[in-house]
């Protein structure tokens, strides 16, 4: 057992914290799927327990097992400091980490929130996949989350810069452990698509207490998820979302769909919060093509306008939708317009970076693009500009405001 701590570390990238002696595991047997919902949680008991020292620093963990014959995986894992008020509370999204978490791929059991298997080996769709998944239960693979190094790199590159840095889930946000009123500036730095009301609610609650909201990624707050209790009532153990799939328990914040999808005239689209929305899904990355240039955001970048940044828009786009709501009371700006062809078949799409201010001078920033958090600090991605952009952008969050003429 090993432990190790995300950060800049002079370019290593982590720093070794606890190593455990040998561990004794048995073998345990793997739970089938329910077969209503899909769920596979594993109700083994504890081989190895940690007990956090007090003197660790908050941040973004793994947990790192080697058997005795060399195989390795991990579990990443965050440490919080929810008692400490930090200039930047950096938002890991872990309800999305499961959600595509296809554990066991064994060839017949795996489930996650998007597939499963159709028959023996063969990895089918919608039509086989998981209504709710569990925390209960390793990550597939060598245990590393998928698009997890959206958040690892976001991780290095803002400690490499000495910003006064706390971490929490967005577990943490649904169960009320987090208070916005204590963070300058509320960062999500990856992939951040699965949001329960109550998690939307503590971003509200931030905007309107004066602190900044920025997202690095793209495709955020896309599906409304219940958090729900394992079935033994432990809390914050299962993510449930039914998607197109009749939802039996709505409750009072609505059925498991897309937010885009509730209340009347897409009432609460994620775009009235963020500015813009997800738009398409891209086969190859494409240029992003600089808006605005002369911008506070893209001073002492060299950039002008129609400049392309190379391979910057990747995976999954955001942008902005006239059709759909956008944050009240609010001036914002595009600084970005890159066009790409939707891999989905939905034709030609455009990319937006997008930044919004309120009257109060409060900020919601986001790059709309899953590669902007890896050009931060992943070397076969780092890109300067990005790096002096989000920098300008750090700079004008963290500043200290003008108060208010009385």
């Amino acid at each position: 057992m090993e432990i190790y701590r995300v950060g800049h570390y002079g370019g290593a990238g982590a720093r070794r914290m606890a190593a455990g002696e040998d561990v004794p595991v048995q073998r345990r047997t793997k739970p089938e799927a329910d077969p209503a919902t899909g769920l596979i949680a594993c109700d083994w008991p504890a081989s190895w327990t940690l007990d956090v020292p007090e003197d660790w620093v908050s941040g973004f963990f793994l947990a790192v097992f080697t058997s005795q014959d060399g195989y390795r995986s991990s579990t990443p894992f965050v440490v919080r400091d929810t008692e400490r008020r930090s200039d930047v509370l950096v938002v890991v999204p872990f309800t999305t980490y499961q959600a595509y978490n296809l554990w066991p791929l064994d060839g017949h059991t795996g489930k996650n929130l998007y597939k499963g298997y159709a028959s023996e080996g063969v990895i089918g769709g919608n039509e086989v996949r998981a209504f709710r998944v569990s925390f209960d239960r390793p990550y597939a693979d060598s245990g590393t989350a998928r698009w997890m190094n959206m958040d690892t790199s976001a991780a290095r590159w803002l400690e490499s810069q000495g910003y006064d840095v706390t971490y929490a889930s967005g577990v943490d946000l649904h169960e009320g452990r987090v208070d916005p009123s204590k963070y300058t500036v509320m960062l999500f730095s990856g992939h951040d698509e699965y949001w329960s009301q109550e998690m939307r609610d503590c971003a509200e609650r931030a905007v309107g207490a004066g602190t900044h909201l920025a997202f690095l990624g793209s495709n955020n707050i896309y599906f409304h998820i219940r958090v729900e209790e394992s079935a033994d009532a432990r809390p914050g153990r299962v993510v449930t979302c039914y998607k197109e799939a009749p939802d039996p328990e709505p409750g009072t914040a609505g059925p498991t769909v897309r937010w885009r999808s509730l209340g009347k005239k897409h009432r609460k689209a994620e775009q009235g919060l963020l500015g813009v929305q997800y738009n398409g899904i891209l086969t190859e990355p494409v240029p992003l093509v600089v808006k605005e240039s002369k911008h506070w955001f893209w001073e002492g970048t060299g950039l002008r306008d129609g400049d392309e940044i190379p391979d910057l828009v990747a995976v999954e786009a955001d942008g902005f939708n006239p059709s759909m709501p956008r944050p009240e009371d609010t001036e914002q700006v595009l600084l970005s317009a890159s066009p790409y062809g939707d891999s989905m078949g939905r034709g030609r799409r455009t990319q937006n970076t997008s930044l919004c201010v309120n009257a109060e001078g409060t900020l919601v920033f986001v790059a709309g693009t899953f590669h902007w958090p890896l050009a931060l600090s992943e070397p076969e991605h780092e890109n300067k500009q990005v790096q002096r952009a989000t920098e300008n952008l750090m700079t004008r969050m963290l500043q200290p405001r003008e108060a208010p003429v009385s």
